[in-house]
């Protein structure tokens, strides 16, 4: 009941992406012009939908989706209700491959910086990935150590080139606050395809996570491999959180607060959580592009920023909960 609660929700707040902007259309004139069937009182509502919006806000369903699905693998696997995918260091390797790009081969392109960003963001993934297979029992614990220490250097490096180049310190800067405005289709058409295999890998891998969260001995003496798992798990979470942020640059705070808030119906079974993140994220991110149109009308808020000034005291208002608590220790 919950998810067909989520799946009209995210039709509702679609509808509300593709009627909200600059020119807003009345809600049932954009049905009408998404049905094909415009009214006079618009007549140029489909060109307007179809041309300018229909991509922006299938781009911030398919995100949130991935956003929402890698964040409950990541606290699952690492063990952390306060862990998101930002924290494995795969923004910081994309936001460091953009920057490279721009400083060293001066590419301006925003597809070929998506490409870059995807394949950064998945080299970082994989040096946590050679570290952590290295341990044994502590590998969730390192697993956030080395993220930690990864991102830091990431970030450091990335520093160094923004202050030493304006034409870097410009692409970082409007790249690095997450947008899901301007766009392509092809990089709307390849971000779908890589979602797609990734939220079914991720439903796959949610199935090892609750013996997983029991302790790597328990969860082996129950037939599991938490080693498997565990390295499945990321390289899921580098596939959807790498796409995502290629795809409109990193998107904070979104897998941190959609695992919570599905927690709070699935309780501690992951094979719910990852289920029921997935649709959350997709709903926060369509919600906060939508505000980001009307708070500050002529322009706009990017959906990147809403996102951190709406879902940081929403997450603090879930942190007051008893009920979150305990859903969180367990």
């Amino acid at each position: 009941m919950t998810l067909v609660a989520l799946l009209v929700a995210i039709g509702f707040a679609a509808l509300l992406s593709l009627a909200v902007g600059a020119r807003s259309i009345p809600l049932v004139d954009t049905w009408n012009a998404l049905i094909g069937n415009p009214t006079p009182n618009v007549p140029d509502a489909g060109e307007l939908i179809w041309g300018q919006r229909f991509l922006r806000t299938a781009l911030a369903i398919v995100v949130g989706l991935a956003l929402g699905a890698a964040g409950a693998l990541t606290q699952g696997h690492t063990r952390n209700p306060l862990a998101d995918p930002g924290l494995l260091g795969v923004n910081a390797g994309a936001a460091l491959a953009v920057c490279a790009a721009t400083f060293t081969l001066g590419f301006s392109d925003p597809a070929v910086l998506s490409i870059a960003a995807f394949i950064g963001a998945g080299l970082a993934a994989s040096a946590i990935l050679a570290i952590s297979a290295r341990t044994s029992g502590s590998a969730p614990l390192v697993l956030l150590l080395a993220g930690v220490g990864l991102n830091a250097a990431l970030i450091a490096f990335t520093s160094a080139l923004v202050l030493s180049d304006n034409a870097t310190l410009e692409t970082w800067r409007f790249w690095t606050v997450g947008s899901v405005n301007g766009r392509t289709t092809d990089t709307l058409t390849v971000a779908a395809i890589l979602i797609a295999f990734g939220l079914l890998a991720a439903l796959i891998n949610a199935g090892s996570l609750n013996a997983s969260t029991l302790g790597d001995d328990l969860a082996t003496s129950l037939g599991g491999s938490p080693a498997a798992s565990r390295t499945t798990g990321l390289l899921t979470i580098t596939l959807l959180t790498a796409a995502a942020t290629a795809a409109c640059g990193p998107i904070a705070f979104l897998g941190l607060v959609a695992p919570h808030l599905a927690r709070l119906v699935s309780g501690p079974d992951y094979r719910t959580m990852v289920l029921l993140a997935a649709p959350i994220g997709a709903l926060m991110l369509l919600i906060c592009d939508v505000l980001g149109r009307i708070v500050a009308p002529p322009g706009e808020v990017a959906s990147g920023i809403m996102v951190a000034l709406i879902g940081a005291p929403f997450l603090i208002v879930l942190l007051n909960s008893t009920r979150m608590f305990a859903s969180a220790r367990r």
